[in-house]
């Protein structure tokens, strides 16, 4: 009996699976973040290569 109470003690103690999972959540909410700013810069991104589309294309004749 005392194996198995020393088997339960060290595996509510061990947090590394823990960590795994809060670096988890660390990287979702990072790319999270990208995609929101990706989409705000979307419209003024889609202005400046046609702009840039147009005056190469442009002075290819």
């Amino acid at each position: 009996m005392n194996k198995i109470a020393q088997g339960m003690k060290q595996f509510l103690n061990d947090e590394e699976g823990v960590t795994a999972i809060e670096y988890g959540l660390i990287a979702a909410l990072v790319a999270v973040g990208i995609i929101a700013s990706l989409n705000l810069l979307k419209g003024g991104l889609d202005t400046i290569f046609t702009a840039i589309t147009t005056a190469l294309t442009t002075a290819a004749g």
